[in-house]
Formats: structure tokens, C-alpha cells, sequence
């Protein structure tokens, strides 16, 4: 719910606010800890877990699940581990949020199964509409090769030094 008082400040109640779930923040943090590697690297789920902080006990299921959604290749065994399955140019946030947390609304009132009386005449909803688009547009400007470049300057990498991430499969 969002509160706004006579200063036309906004106040939100934690419980109504637009939020991302943690499991997909970490199948994000998944994606990027690879994104960040030359492509082609594997890492194992121990290296991953070590690296981006994610519980071991939602590791495994949250790996599957993005191997399901085909942003992950798994390879099983002793020399196995997990690399992307495609470029990290061509995964965006929105599909990984959507994948996860399902279609992005940001109110009730923009699915089609819900039968409103007031319907397209409606100025809010043209309002959370476009708002809407402007959300989607953002979260699918946002690329893993983008987000791997920034997480490797905002940690004193550039891309030359790139390569020199790549690891060898746990063994």
C-alpha cells in the first residue's frame, strides 16, 4: 500500500512493494558469477555458492531451474559443473525475473482475467501501463555481459584481465 501524506511524500509498506524474490536474486547472482568468465568457463556449484554467498541448500535447485529455463548447461561428474548456455549478450534480467517470479505486473488491474468496469477508459490504468512497459523495456535492456562488466570494474577488473578468471573444473 503506498501512503501519501499532505507533503506529497510517498510512504510504502514493505509488504506491497514491488519485490524480487531471493531465489531469483540468486539465480541472478548464478548468472552473473559465470558472466563474468570468458565464455565457454565452467565453474562447479561450490565455486559459484563460495563466490556469490547463495545457501548450499538452495544452490542446487535454483541451478536446476535456470539449467531448465535454458540459461544454464550442466555437466555431471568429476569434471563437470555448470557454464551458460548461451552468451551472457543474450540473457536479460527480464527473463530471468519472469522465468522465476512469473509476469511482471505491477497491479492487479493488467491481467486480462481480471473484469474491470471502467476497463481502457480508465486513466490510472493507462498509467500503470505504461509504467509497466517502462519496467520491462529496463529489465530487458539489462544484459549479463553488461552486468559482468560493471561487477568486474566495480571490483577493480577490467577486461583485459578477464581470461585470466577463467578456473578449471572442480575435481
Amino acid at each position: 500500500m503506498v501512503n501519501v501524506d499532505y507533503s506529497g511524500q510517498c510512504h510504502f509498506r514493505l509488504s506491497t512493494v514491488i519485490r524480487i524474490n531471493r531465489r531469483t536474486d540468486y539465480a541472478i547472482r548464478v548468472l552473473l558469477a559465470l558472466a563474468k568468465r570468458p565464455p565457454g568457463t565452467r565453474l562447479s556449484s561450490a565455486q559459484i555458492r563460495g563466490e556469490m554467498l547463495i545457501p548450499p541448500a538452495l544452490a542446487q535447485r535454483i541451478i536446476a531451474e535456470l539449467a531448465r529455463g535454458g540459461f544454464l548447461t550442466t555437466f555431471p561428474g568429476r569434471d563437470g559443473g555448470v557454464q551458460l548456455a548461451r552468451s551472457a549478450a543474450q540473457i536479460n534480467l527480464r527473463q530471468v525475473v519472469e522465468h522465476f517470479e512469473g509476469p511482471i505486473l505491477i497491479s492487479d488491474c493488467m491481467t486480462a482475467r481480471l473484469d474491470c468496469p471502467f476497463e481502457n477508459r480508465c486513466p490510472v490504468r493507462r498509467r500503470w501501463d505504461r509504467l509497466q512497459a517502462l519496467i520491462c523495456r529496463e529489465l530487458e535492456s539489462l544484459t549479463f555481459d553488461q552486468l559482468a562488466l560493471e561487477a568486474l570494474e566495480a571490483e577493480g577488473l577490467t577486461a583485459a584481465p578477464v581470461a585470466a578468471l577463467s578456473v578449471e573444473p572442480d575435481t
